[in-house]
C-alpha cells in the first residue's frame, strides 16, 4: 500500500480523502521541528509527501529520496521545495493553484482598503483613547487605476473585484497575449517601466524566481506617483524590502500593504517594521477556513490520483497529462520506452545524440511525453539512479546527450511510426516501432533491416550472412542448453547478403550458449537484450 507523509498541518477533509482511497498515512505535521535525520527517514520511507510552507525540502533532504516519487504543496508557491534536485531525482512536484485564489484576492483587496482609508492606524488610535478624524482622511478607490503584475488565477480574481469597485485595470503579464488581456476588458502594459507611472495602486501576483526577485526595487519605486500605494500578497522578495522602507520614509510613495516577507516569520531587523504608512499581516493570504480546506482536499486528490491511477495534474516540473490523453498515449509511451531500452543495449560506447521522428498519426500526439519516455528507457539501463518522465531530459542533458525530435504527419507503410536513431562514437543505430491493434508493440526496423519483432522479454539479436543452415545451428545450440525460443524474426535486404535475426527467449541464455553462437564464422555480432515482459509498465507510467 502506498505511504503518504503529511509533513505540515492538513485539514481533516484532506486526511479523510486519503484514508478513503486506501492509502497509508504518516501524519507528522510538526516534523520540521524534529531532527533532520528523522525527516529524511520519513521522506525516504514514503511514496509521496504533502506539505505547506513547511518543511523546507532542501537539496540535501531530497538528495537520497528513497521511495519518494511525488510532492504535493497545499498552496500555490513551491519555493520551499528545491525543484532542481526534485526534478533530477525524478520526483514530481505538484501544487494547488486554485484552492486559495479567492482568499488571496480578497486579502489583497482588504489591504487596499486598509491603506486607502487608513483603517489600522485609526483603529489603534481609537483604542488608545484618541479621536482625530482630520488626521485620518483617506482616498476613494473608485476611479483609481490599479496595476496588476501577473494575470494568473489570483491576478484575475483581483482584477474582477477591482472592476466591481469601479477601478481601472492595467495588466502586465508576458505569458498572456495582449489580445487575451483586452478580451478580459483590461488595458495592457508592455513593461514595468510603462506600467508604474500610470497606477495609483500596484499589486504583484507572480511566483518568486530569479527573474522576479527584487522586480520592484528603488529604481522602480522612483517611477511611481508619490500618491501611489504598493501591495504584495504573492511572495516575499518580489518587492525589495529595504528599497520599499526607504521609499516610504522619504515619501516617494504613499503607502504599502505587505503580507509576505523574504524571511518568515519576520525578524526584528526587517526594515518594514519601522516604516511609516504600511500595513503588515503575517502571510494571511490563504488563511481562511474555506481556502485551508480547499487546498487540503486538492493536494490529497493530486496524491491519490498519482499513486493509484498514475495521473499527473498541476505539476510544476513536468507537463501535466490529462487522464484521457494518458490512457490513449500509454501504449505509445510504452513503445517509446522499450525502443529506448533496446537502443541503450545495442549502442556501443558513450551516447552523443538521440533523434526521434514521429510519423503519421503519432505526429499529432503529445510527442514530448513520448520523447521523455524514450529518453528514460535510453538512460535507465545504464544508470543506477531512478529515471522517469520527470527527470529524463535533465539527466540526459547533464551527461551531454542531445535529444532531438521531428514530426511528419504523412503516413508511410504504417499509420503511426516512431523512428529513433542513436549516435555514439562508434556509429549510429536505428530502431523503429509501431502498434499492432491498440496495444501490441512491435519492432519494424532495426538499422537497415525491415522486420516484425516482439519488443518484450529476453532478445538475442545477431547479425549474420544469409546462408542455409544458420538458423538451425542457432536453434540447436539453445535446445542443447534448455533455452526455449518463443519467437523468431529475420530481416534481410538481399538473398545471401547481410541479415539480422532476433530470437525471443523464454529465459536468459547462459554465457556458454551465447559464446557458441558467436563462434559461427557467418555471425558477426551477438547482443543479449533484456526488455520488460509484455504489458509490464514502470511505476511512473502506471
Amino acid at each position: 500500500m502506498p505511504r503518504v507523509l503529511i509533513a505540515d498541518k492538513l485539514e481533516a477533509a484532506g486526511i479523510e480523502l486519503l484514508q478513503a482511497a486506501g492509502l497509508e498515512i504518516d501524519n507528522q505535521p510538526n516534523i520540521h521541528k524534529e531532527p533532520k535525520e528523522k525527516l529524511i527517514a520519513a521522506l525516504q520511507n514514503s511514496d509521496a509527501v504533502i506539505c505547506r510552507s513547511f518543511p523546507k525540502l532542501t537539496a540535501e533532504l531530497l538528495e537520497n529520496p528513497g521511495k519518494l516519487r511525488a510532492i504535493a504543496r497545499a498552496g500555490v508557491g513551491v519555493d520551499n521545495v528545491h525543484l532542481p534536485t526534485a526534478t533530477s531525482k525524478g520526483i514530481i512536484v505538484m501544487n494547488t493553484p486554485g484552492g486559495n485564489s479567492v482568499s488571496a484576492a480578497e486579502h489583497t483587496i482588504a489591504l487596499l482598503f486598509a491603506l486607502a482609508r487608513r483603517v489600522p492606524v485609526a483603529d489603534a488610535t481609537m483604542k488608545a483613547g484618541g479621536w482625530d478624524r482630520n488626521k485620518f482622511v483617506g482616498t476613494e478607490v473608485a476611479g483609481k487605476t490599479i496595476g496588476i503584475i501577473g494575470l494568473g488565477r489570483i491576478g484575475r480574481e483581483v482584477a474582477r473585484r477591482a472592476i466591481g469597485l469601479d477601478m481601472k485595470v492595467i495588466a502586465l503579464d508576458p505569458f498572456v497575449t495582449a489580445a487575451k488581456v483586452a478580451e478580459m476588458g483590461y488595458k495592457v502594459a508592455q513593461s514595468v517601466d510603462e506600467l508604474l507611472p500610470q497606477v495609483d495602486f500596484l499589486t504583484v501576483h507572480v511566483q518568486l524566481s530569479a527573474e522576479t526577485k527584487s522586480l520592484i526595487g528603488a529604481r522602480e519605486l522612483g517611477l511611481m506617483k508619490k500618491s501611489a500605494r504598493v501591495l504584495n500578497v504573492a511572495r516575499g522578495g518580489i518587492i525589495d524590502e529595504k528599497a520599499l522602507a526607504d521609499a516610504l520614509a522619504a515619501g516617494t510613495i504613499a503607502g504599502a500593504g505587505i503580507d509576505v516577507f523574504s524571511v518568515e516569520p519576520i525578524t526584528a531587523d526587517n526594515p518594514l517594521l519601522k516604516a511609516p504608512n504600511i500595513v503588515l499581516t503575517p502571510h494571511l493570504g490563504a488563511s481562511t477556513f474555506e481556502a485551508q480546506e480547499n487546498v487540503a482536499v486538492e493536494a490529497a486528490q493530486l496524491i491519490a490520483d498519482f499513486l493509484l491511477k498514475g495521473q499527473v495534474a498541476n505539476a510544476v516540473n513536468m507537463a501535466a497529462v490529462n487522464p484521457a490523453e494518458l490512457a490513449e498515449a500509454r501504449p505509445f509511451v510504452d513503445l517509446a520506452r522499450r525502443l529506448g531500452l533496446l537502443q541503450a543495449q545495442l549502442a556501443q560506447g558513450p551516447i552523443r545524440k538521440a533523434t526521434l521522428s514521429f510519423k503519421g498519426d503519432l505526429a499529432g500526439k503529445k510527442t514530448k511525453l513520448l520523447t521523455a519516455a524514450f529518453t528514460a528507457g535510453l538512460l535507465e539501463f545504464r544508470l543506477s539512479q531512478g529515471v522517469n518522465l520527470v527527470n529524463a531530459e535533465v539527466v540526459a542533458r547533464e551527461r551531454g546527450i542531445e535529444i532531438a525530435e521531428s514530426s511528419n504527419p504523412k503516413k508511410g507503410d504504417f499509420a503511426a511510426l516512431l523512428h529513433t536513431e542513436v549516435e555514439t562514437e562508434q556509429g549510429t543505430h536505428v530502431a523503429a516501432g509501431t502498434l499492432f491493434g491498440d496495444q501490441y508493440v512491435r519492432l519494424v526496423q532495426l538499422d537497415t533491416f525491415r522486420m516484425e519483432g516482439y519488443l518484450d522479454g529476453v532478445l538475442l539479436v545477431f547479425t549474420h550472412r544469409d546462408v542455409p543452415g544458420l538458423i538451425g545451428f542457432v536453434g540447436t545450440i539453445f535446445g542443447n542448453h534448455k533455452v526455449n525460443i518463443a519467437q523468431m524474426t529475420v530481416g534481410r535486404q538481399t538473398q545471401g547478403g547481410e541479415a539480422i535475426g532476433i530470437l525471443n527467449l523464454d529465459s536468459l541464455p547462459p554465457e556458454a550458449a551465447v559464446n557458441e553462437v558467436k563462434a559461427h564464422p557467418q555471425i558477426s555480432n551477438v547482443t543479449v537484450v533484456k526488455l520488460p515482459k509484455a504489458g509490464e509498465l514502470p511505476a511512473w507510467l502506471g
